[in-house]
């Protein structure tokens, strides 16, 4: 998709559709009412009618319009003007977008120069509009037989914007455009089923942003190399496994040297059947999406690459797959960590601890600024926020602010849960330092608890993204989070 700037009043603009705003109850934006006066009131008498009223992100296409260079104008309601807040843009422009998309039309123009958003500024407008193009524009046929029908848009173009110059504007755009690309990246990887993504696909994915940016380098741990360093943990979960284990270094480097990276860690189970402690068969098929925590590392690392950020950056996956073969790991069986600290392995099902911790220990040798991992670790995650929040945990409360903060920015919220002493307890084992469970209650909260064993020099941020990283259903599919957020805090982040 290619996105500009367009100057000019709405009715002059030669575009296969032009979008306006329609504020509640009727009321005409500005562009809106230059493009009515130019039409002999064509949308005056269709709210009349009383077939449009206005409400947020209804939508509805004029066809065969007298008086306007553009082929038709698409009315999208805006809702109350006085309470156009960021998430009500959002879906203001995705309910257009989604009605464009339908059309044959290959050049859209979004005139939307009148719109005040509340809580945040025209650049944004602009940013999130690109995304929410590159987004809509995805459609996942790589295992169909037929392939599916591009969509017919090709150009979206913007107004110039209130309070923003040309250069920042286009700049916005371009950022938006990158975070959406980055967002499929990370659904494409996890639509994949698990005999494609495997732990070496996901190598050699990382191995092609490396190939395509000068400023990034990938480095791939084998299994023998990781049992050098004495990752016991993680190896203790690809043991049931023809698939090796693989942990993959992804390094991007736009600040000198000697600048302390900041580090994101993703889990990167690219098929969970539980080990020996095997999950029930229905809706198992889903587990290929337990590596949607690797698939937003290597997306949002291609993402930094892509913007330029000035920050030096790390990405660390640790993939596996988790399978119960004559060699799985047992329950009650006890490994060693990287970090020398002893685990039992009460249900081989909580593994994504197993793999994370010992990449948790590894990074500390970049000696990071921040770390933050990202994981779809526990079903009490979705059962406490569905779908809608990631859970964030945080040994550091001004980390776990920023990130709730730039969550809300970029509207791939997070909400924090407490990460109190008092449930370390639940962890304890007879048999070795720590269990890899800690029993049936406050499941987020202490398998952060686990990981927080592995982080404490760490100033440390960790995402339990279950319920946020995949749809099911009808609407099956992964949904690329937490890319925006991650590429948000990435962007606020200095060298």
């Amino acid at each position: 998709m290619r996105y500009s700037i367009r100057t000019g009043s709405p009715e002059k603009i030669n575009a296969d559709c032009i979008v306006v705003a329609i504020w509640n109850k009727g009321a005409l934006s500005d562009e809106a009412k230059l493009l009515d006066t130019a039409t002999q009131k064509v949308i005056t008498k269709i709210i009349q009618s009383g077939d449009f009223t206005g409400k947020l992100g209804e939508t509805q296409v004029i066809h065969n319009i007298n008086g306007a260079v553009g082929k038709r104008i698409l009315l999208v309601g805006s809702g109350d003007k006085k309470k156009l807040s960021g998430s009500s843009v959002a879906k203001l422009i995705n309910s257009a977008l989604k009605a464009v998309l339908k059309l044959k039309a290959s050049s859209l123009h979004f005139a939307l120069h009148s719109l005040n958003v509340i809580d945040r500024d025209s650049n944004w407008l602009a940013a999130r509009l690109a995304q929410e193009a590159e987004v809509l524009n995805y459609q996942y046929d790589t295992t169909k037989s037929k392939k599916a029908k591009a969509f017919t848009t090709k150009s979206i173009t913007v107004s110039a914007l209130p309070g923003s110059g040309r250069k920042s504007t286009e700049t916005a755009l371009k950022r938006g455009q990158a975070i959406g690309k980055a967002v499929n990246r990370a659904r494409e990887l996890g639509n994949l089923p698990g005999n494609i993504c495997t732990p070496t696909y996901l190598a050699q994915q990382a191995t092609i942003i490396a190939d395509r940016n000068r400023s990034v380098t990938t480095q791939i741990l084998s299994e023998k190399q990781m049992a050098k360093l004495g990752m016991g943990s993680l190896l203790s979960v690809s043991a049931g496994s023809a698939e090796e284990a693989k942990l993959i270094v992804i390094r991007y480097k736009g600040a000198k040297a000697d600048s302390k990276p900041y580090a994101i860690v993703g889990k990167g189970i690219t098929f969970d059947t539980g080990g020996i402690s095997l999950k029930a068969g229905g809706g198992m098929d889903e587990m290929k999406f337990d590596m949607c925590g690797a698939a937003s590392v290597i997306a949002t690392m291609a993402c930094v690459a892509d913007l330029k950020l000035p920050i030096n950056v790390v990405g660390i996956v640790a993939a596996a797959e988790n399978m119960p073969g004559s060699r799985a790991t047992k329950p009650g069986d006890i490994v060693t960590s990287m970090s020398g600290q002893t685990i039992e392995v009460l249900n081989t099902d909580a593994e994504g601890r197993l793999v994370l911790c010992d990449a948790l220990t590894y990074v500390e040798k970049f000696k990071p600024r921040s770390v933050i991992d990202i994981a779809t670790l526990t079903g009490a995650a979705v059962a406490t926020f569905g779908s809608l929040a990631n859970a964030l945990l945080s040994n550091n409360d001004k980390l776990a602010e920023t990130l709730i903060d730039c969550g809300q920015d970029a509207l791939d919220r997070a909400w924090q849960l407490p990460l109190w002493d008092e449930y370390q307890g639940l962890l304890n084992s007879n048999f070795a330092d720590i269990a890899n469970i800690g029993g049936p209650r406050a499941g987020t909260i202490t398998a952060a608890c686990f990981l927080s064993r592995f982080t404490e020099k760490q100033k440390w941020a960790h995402l339990d993204i279950a319920g946020s990283a995949w749809h099911s259903g009808a609407q099956k599919g992964a949904t690329g989070r937490p890319v925006p957020l991650l590429v948000e805090y990435l962007s606020r982040q200095k060298a």
